[in-house]
C-alpha cells in the first residue's frame, strides 16, 4: 500500500491502544462509527475504565469490508469482527457497554489443555438432577481425552477467513474493530460475555482459541450475543481425528452439541472437512 493512501490512526481509534497507536496507519475512508466503553458495572479491571473496548460502525458492514480490515491488521493492529444483532430488547452488548474487557496478560496465564480437562470433568459429572451424559460422550469417559493433533491447512487461514466473512456479511451485522494482535485475543480485549453462564471470564476462551489458531488455522470472524463463528483452514479430515476435535468442542461449549445433534459421534461426522465452526451458549 502506498504511503499516500494511508494516514495515522484517527484519535478515536488511537484511543484503543495503551500507547496511543503510535506508528499505526489506516486508509482515510473509515466509515462512520463510534467508540464503545464498557459499563463500569461490568468492568472487572481498571483497563475497562481507561480505554474503550472497541470501535463500532454505525451502519452494517458491506460486502468485502471484513476482509479489507483483516488485510490491514498488520498495519493497524485492529482485528475486525462482524457483530451480529439479536432479538434482544434494550440493545446489544456492544451498544450498551455490557462488556468486561480483560488484559491479554490474563490470557497468557491459561493453558488450553488444562482448561478443557477441567471443564470436561465439570460438565461430565452427573448434575444435581441426575443427568448422565456418559452415553453421548462415547467412546470417551469421564476424563478428557487430551488435545487433538494439529491438521494441515487446505488453504491459507486468511483466505478461508475472508471467504467465511463474505458468507456471514448479511446486511445487518456491524463492523467492530478491536486493538488485538490476533483474533483470539479480541474476545478478551472486548470483554465479550456471551458464555457468561458457562465461563465468567473470557480470557480462558481466548487461550483455547489461540490453540485452535495454531493447530487448525482458526480465525475469529463473527460474534453474536451468545454465538461465535470461526473460520477453519485446517479442519479434521478423518472420522477419528474429528472425534478428538469434537471432544474439545464439547469441553469448550457443551450446549452446541447437547442441544444440537446430541451425541459426540454425530457431531464429529458433521465437522469432517468443514471450514467453519459455530458455537452457541445458553
Amino acid at each position: 500500500m502506498d504511503q499516500a493512501d494511508t494516514t495515522s490512526l484517527p484519535d478515536e481509534l488511537a484511543a484503543l491502544f495503551p500507547e496511543g497507536g503510535n506508528g499505526r496507519t489506516l486508509p482515510p475512508d473509515l466509515p462512520p462509527g463510534e467508540l464503545v466503553w464498557a459499563d463500569e458495572s461490568f468492568a472487572r479491571y481498571r483497563l475497562s475504565t481507561v480505554r474503550p473496548a472497541l470501535w463500532l460502525s454505525h451502519e452494517p458492514a458491506e460486502a468485502g469490508t471484513w476482509a479489507r480490515y483483516r488485510a490491514l491488521h498488520p498495519e493497524t493492529g485492529l482485528w475486525p469482527l462482524l457483530l451480529r444483532p439479536s432479538d434482544l430488547q434494550g440493545g446489544e452488548p456492544w451498544e450498551t457497554g455490557e462488556l468486561a474487557p480483560e488484559p491479554v496478560s490474563r490470557v497468557d496465564r491459561h493453558d488450553a489443555g488444562t482448561l478443557m480437562a477441567e471443564w470436561w470433568a465439570e460438565s461430565a459429572a452427573p448434575s444435581g438432577g441426575g443427568h448422565d451424559v456418559s452415553e453421548q460422550l462415547l467412546p470417551f469417559g469421564p476424563d478428557f481425552p487430551g488435545l487433538a493433533d494439529r491438521a494441515e491447512p487446505d488453504r491459507p487461514p486468511e483466505e478461508v477467513a475472508d471467504w467465511l466473512a463474505g458468507e456471514l456479511t448479511d446486511g445487518v451485522a456491524r463492523l467492530g474493530l478491536v486493538a488485538a494482535s490476533r483474533g483470539a485475543d479480541a474476545l478478551a480485549q472486548v470483554g465479550w460475555m456471551g458464555p457468561v453462564n458457562y465461563s465468567e471470564r473470557t480470557a480462558p476462551l481466548s487461550a483455547i482459541l489461540r490453540s485452535w489458531e495454531d493447530r487448525f488455522g482458526v480465525r475469529v470472524v463473527r460474534l453474536g450475543f451468545d454465538t461465535l463463528d470461526l473460520s477453519v483452514s485446517a479442519p479434521p479430515k478423518t472420522p477419528e481425528h474429528a472425534l478428538a476435535v469434537a471432544a474439545e468442542h464439547w469441553s469448550f461449549c457443551p450446549d452446541s452439541i447437547d442441544q444440537g445433534v446430541g451425541s459426540l459421534g454425530d457431531y464429529a461426522r458433521q465437522i469432517v472437512g468443514h471450514h467453519s465452526w459455530t458455537f452457541w451458549w445458553e
